[in-house]
């Protein structure tokens, strides 16, 4: 079967990082996938466990016996697609494995979401491979119209959760011009997976809890993949100012952008802005429009939803937008999912509509 030109009967994958927040929420959703069928998961803290006994999954997946990473580069020819759910560094190190050894890879880090000359400013680290960088597809399904390219992808680049999110408060107001490039100050929020799974003071339980704090203030390595993302959507004059906050909840991300209107909009600015986003939204499954105010993270946690909104002012030439996503699903596991099913011919939605999400 040729993978390019037909769906995808049965495809074998493997998740490298599967005790990771976003390898976890992967091995969710793929153990009840109808395509993909996980066959090799490697963590050293989980390494001779059941991963059924780890996630609360049922099925042949919850059987899988987890191994450790050094023995999983082994077995990376036994699988099609390989998920790195790894720090930058180590997919690095670990794409070209995979892919060497006839496996398409799925990175989850940003190890290849920039240039090379902006990994030590923004990741304090020098790229070890900058080949690869050329190579790689970065693939915000929504934004980048990369469906035709993921289709032949030997390495698909998939975005940073504070991008996904900030991306799509603006892009539909920069393509129907709507707004000034620049400057536009975008301010997100996220809750504390969005850090990894990692003991650190800062993000231990008496440190977020009742608080809430900025960090990494215009130095945070998602504000040049935000500005990249916007050029890759076909705006490339835009100028961020990026600021994130942790929230002390578990997920999820509140991005709010704050822009100039264009002077020559119109004579109604908000009827505008509400037929941008609604073009925007047009044949995307997972977004959707609501009023401003009713954009927020109990809406979207748990699913691969974006709800978008936007609030005028006119008289004061400004317009607010508002994106909210799971940061883990839609800003992780899910939009790699995502990526994935483009890659080999299926609905983007496959295996994604299940993630339904709450209200309280």
């Amino acid at each position: 079967m040729n993978e390019a030109s037909e769906p995808a009967k049965h495809v074998s994958v493997g998740i490298v990082g599967v005790s990771g927040y976003s390898g976890m929420e992967l091995g969710r959703l793929l153990a009840s996938h109808p395509t993909f069928q996980l066959s090799l998961v490697t963590t050293d803290k989980w390494q001779g466990k059941r991963l059924g006994d780890r996630l609360a999954i049922s099925g042949p997946a919850a059987d899988l016996m987890c191994v450790a990473h050094s023995d999983g580069q082994a077995r990376f020819s036994d699988v099609k697609v390989v998920f790195l759910c790894t720090p930058a560094e180590v997919s690095i190190a670990l794409a070209p494995v995979a892919m060497a050894a006839g496996a398409r890879v799925v990175d989850l880090s940003g190890a290849f979401r920039l240039t090379a000359d902006q990994y030590p400013a923004w990741y304090g680290f020098e790229h070890g491979r900058p080949e690869l960088l050329a190579e790689a597809v970065y693939s915000m399904p929504e934004v980048t119209d990369t469906a035709g390219k993921l289709r032949t992808a030997k390495l698909v680049s998939n975005p940073g959760c504070y991008p996904t999110a900030s991306v799509m408060t603006v892009l539909p107001l920069l393509r129907a011009g709507l707004i000034e490039p620049d400057p536009i100050f975008i301010d997100a929020k996220s809750g504390t997976t969005g850090g990894g799974r990692k003991a650190a003071e800062d993000w231990s339980f008496s440190e977020v809890a009742d608080d809430i704090k900025a960090y990494r203030i215009l130095r945070h390595q998602h504000q040049p993949e935000i500005e990249r993302a916007l050029s890759l959507g076909g705006v490339a004059s835009a100028t961020i100012v990026f600021t994130p906050h942790l929230l002390p909840v578990r997920r999820g991300i509140l991005a709010v952008a704050y822009s100039r209107l264009r002077k020559d909009v119109g004579p109604d600015p908000a009827a505008a802005v509400k037929q941008a986003l609604a073009l925007f939204a047009r044949e995307k499954p997972f977004v959707r429009i609501v009023a401003g105010e009713e954009v927020r993270l109990q809406g979207v946690v748990g699913t691969n939803r974006v709800l978008l909104g936007a609030v005028v002012d006119a008289k004061r030439g400004v317009v607010v937008s508002l994106a909210a996503i799971d940061n883990l699903v839609k800003g992780a596991a899910g939009q790699a999912l995502q990526n994935a099913n483009l890659m080999f011919g299926l609905p983007e939605t496959t295996g994604l509509t299940s993630a339904a999400g709450h209200l309280p």
